[in-house]
């Protein structure tokens, strides 16, 4: 038996769309066992139990068969058990953490073949976004791109002090809707608009520069397309940047809206909920630090 515990995760950091990802410290397990009698059996608590398959379509299991499969050690039977903590379809990476967990788990059953380069590659064939899962599967700040069939990323070390307030409305919003509400094409000055910000927002990461994140984290390329998705979302950020907030953004493809800050976390936390009550919707806020690691074991036994 393997215990797995993997991070949520935040994508985007406002215009670094599909390239950049923060792990959170907001963790699911995943615990995994190799049975000698055929059979799949599935266990969940916790968040969106009640609709997470415990079937072969369970995302978890999908994932630890794909590296079952490229080592060549399909088990006679699996047990899981699935403990969860990460919000369904919030932009909170559940699906990127169900992935990584499975994979992760997986390949500490079949004797750590696979790297997390391999891992991250493999991943990436059942979710899209390489930003998510690369940083669920290395945590810290994440800069993840696909290039020619292949995953390459660089890890950031996070600012000191840099602490997140996420604001989880109650409603689900799923990536594919929030996609839709994309337009094919952009102007010219909305892209260099964009890739001034993401030079901006890494320099600053780098430098733990937090006090650039307010223009660092301005974006045109798809945040603007989603606020009617999203009752209430200018007003929360303006909230959260008036109660102190060092910038503020669409967490992934949403509903969650997250906030960047050193300090006020309580305050912050308070008026983003506040704000979202005020627009007809109900939300409740977490305050969250940036997690160094990404899946890792617990248990192995």
């Amino acid at each position: 038996m393997v215990r797995v515990q993997v991070p949520a995760t935040t994508a985007n950091l406002g215009p670094g769309f599909d390239c950049l990802g923060m792990a959170l410290q907001l963790y699911n397990s995943v615990e995994m066992s190799l049975t000698s009698s055929s059979g799949l059996y599935i266990e969940v608590q916790g968040e969106g139990s009640p609709d997470i398959p415990r079937n072969e379509n369970n995302m978890v299991y999908q994932a630890a068969l794909r590296v079952f499969k490229m080592v060549g050690n399909k088990p006679a039977g699996l047990r899981l058990k699935l403990i969860n903590n990460i919000p369904i379809a919030r932009g909170l990476g559940s699906s990127s953490a169900a992935i990584a967990g499975g994979m992760i788990a997986a390949n500490i059953l079949s004797g750590n073949t696979l790297t997390h380069k391999e891992i991250i590659n493999l991943a990436h064939g059942m979710e899209g976004h390489p930003d998510n899962l690369a940083a669920a599967v290395l945590g810290g700040i994440v800069v993840a791109v696909s290039t020619e069939g292949e995953i390459r990323f660089q890890k950031i070390p996070p600012p000191k002090n840099l602490r997140t307030v996420v604001a989880i409305p109650d409603f689900t919003l799923s990536t594919r809707t929030a996609r839709e509400a994309l337009p094919q094409q952009i102007p010219l000055s909305d892209a260099a608009f964009n890739l001034g910000r993401v030079a901006l927002l890494v320099a600053a990461l780098f430098t733990g520069d937090i006090n650039q994140f307010g223009p660092a984290m301005e974006d045109r390329l798809h945040q603007p397309y989603r606020t009617s998705l999203v009752p209430g979302m200018k007003k929360v950020f303006a909230a959260a940047k008036l109660a102190g907030a060092k910038g503020v953004a669409l967490s992934g493809a949403g509903p969650a809206i997250i906030a960047y800050t050193d300090d006020n976390v309580e305050l912050i936390a308070r008026v983003m909920r506040e704000t979202f009550r005020q627009n007809g919707i109900s939300a409740k806020s977490l305050i969250l630090g940036i997690s160094p690691v990404g899946a890792r074991a617990l248990e192995i036994k």
